[in-house]
């Protein structure tokens, strides 16, 4: 009896705590703003945030680094079974 009393209280107060935390995390969370399908295509195009932001993205740079990854990427044929 006293044994499952104890994981009954036990299940409760995790119960509990989780409800608090999940509680807490709402209030305190920031809240950043959505990025909808038209920001994205002016960040594609132009590399600057619509939302905001640090500074815009160096497009020239990026496509460089994609370009260097991928000719890095050793190809392996793939294996049959």
């Amino acid at each position: 009896m006293t044994g499952e009393l104890f994981v009954g209280l036990a299940v409760l107060a995790l119960a509990a705590g989780w409800i608090a935390r999940r509680r807490i995390g709402r209030r305190i969370r920031p809240r950043r703003p959505g990025l909808s399908d038209e920001d994205a295509g002016v960040l594609v195009q132009t590399g600057d945030s619509p939302v905001g932001g640090d500074e815009p993205l160096d497009m020239k740079a990026i496509r460089e680094e994609e370009d260097r990854f991928w000719s890095s990427e050793s190809w392996d044929e793939a294996e049959e079974y």
